[in-house]
């Protein structure tokens, strides 16, 4: 099924207008401008979380070059990178070079970048400096929201969240490098304790977050961008405007395009895609991959290209954040390397996990075996 914001079609159904949401003529443009969108998530395999990627005395050029370079020789033109507002907060000038920085590597490799403002997914506590060590054989253990708890659950600290999102949209809000913005990574995620933390997490995160989000997408905005906003539903079922939840329901009628996550098969995945293309605005899958979950680069990824759906499956490098690892490594035992891989594509020095994997992606995305366009 064509998505119905491609062949120029209005969806019925519910599609309410946040203010200033970008008309689905607009949205049209902009994925006809940009094409077909696909990479994955990326940090660089020597950080462990998104403080330890941008912190100046850890920020690491020459792997991100490298780990890029392996990007653009499997054909992927786009990479999903997770910002934090903490390094801001310490010195926004250094921070937004060091963004800067990121993005002339990330064009000498012929890649844009979706950025990602907030995210609420695992350690609620960050604090700037020096990150812990990896846990062993954990997925994700080290991984930090943004904004930390204290934080969201503190409207006296708006201000300062306010700053940073207007900061740097408005800094990078006319930037070609920049495919997009991704405003707030699963807002409604109250698993960020995870099994191995438990308490952290206010018990009314989703109502504290509900009162967040509309106003990160209004100080978004006011960073007056000439790329989209959006922010993915990854719960439940979206075929309905009676299904959707009141965070899903802001996610929507605000995001100028429609995002999502899905970690379940072709047949699910159909379902999910039928489901939004009502909305009648382009589709972007900003997380995929899950391996044992029947997720898997072959047959996915060539049905997002045939329907012209951004694709950006989770985990590129394997390093510290330890994705290769299933989240229930949380209360499972590991000793080794799982087999198979939950997420991720390559080694760390760019050999990758499965050969015929890395074939494949390359025939879907029109590279030759040695990288060539």
């Amino acid at each position: 099924m064509l998505s119905l914001a491609l062949a120029g079609v209005a969806a019925p159904g519910w599609a309410a207008d946040g203010t200033g949401r970008w008309t689905q003529s607009q949205a049209t443009a902009w994925v006809r401008e940009h094409g077909w969108l696909r990479g994955s998530n990326f940090i660089p395999s020597t950080a462990i979380n998104q403080l330890e990627m941008w912190q100046a005395s850890t920020f690491d050029p020459a792997t991100i070059d490298r780990e890029l370079g392996y990007a653009e020789g499997l054909g992927f033109n786009s990479l999903r990178v997770f910002l934090h507002d903490l390094p801001w907060y310490q010195d926004s000038t250094a921070y937004v070079d060091r963004i800067d920085a990121f993005l002339a590597i990330a064009e000498r490799h012929k890649i844009k970048i979706l950025l990602v403002l907030f995210d609420s997914c695992w350690h609620p506590l960050p604090i700037l400096g020096a990150q812990p060590a990896p846990r062993p054989h954990t997925h994700n253990s080290g991984w930090v929201q943004s904004p930390g708890v204290a934080a969201l659950q503190t409207p006296g600290e708006y201000p300062r969240l306010q700053t940073y999102v207007t900061g740097v949209v408005r800094r990078f809000r006319d930037d070609p490098r920049v495919v997009g913005w991704d405003v707030w990574n699963e807002p409604d995620n109250v698993d960020g304790g995870a099994p191995a933390r438990p308490g952290l997490e206010p018990e009314n995160k989703v109502a504290l977050v509900g009162r967040l989000l509309p106003l990160v997408f209004t100080w978004a905005r006011n960073g007056e961008p000439t790329q989209p906003l959006t922010s993915g539903v990854w719960l439940g079922d979206w075929s309905a405007d009676e299904k959707l939840s009141p965070i899903q329901r802001m996610q929507l009628e605000n995001s100028d395009v429609i995002s999502f996550h899905h970690y379940g098969n072709l047949d699910d995945l159909t379902r999910a895609v039928n489901g939004l293309n009502r909305f009648g605005r382009p589709l972007l899958c900003t997380e995929y991959l899950a391996r044992p979950l029947g997720s898997t680069f072959n047959p996915h990824l060539g049905f997002f290209r045939e329907h012209q759906i951004a694709a950006y499956n989770w985990g590129f490098v394997s390093g510290k954040s330890q994705t290769i690892y299933p989240w229930d490594s949380w209360t499972k035992t590991y000793t080794g390397e799982p087999d198979p891989w939950f997420h991720d594509v390559l080694r760390p020095d760019g050999t990758p996990y499965r050969a015929e994997e890395v074939d494949y992606i390359r025939r879907v995305t029109g590279r030759h075996a040695d990288g060539r366009p």
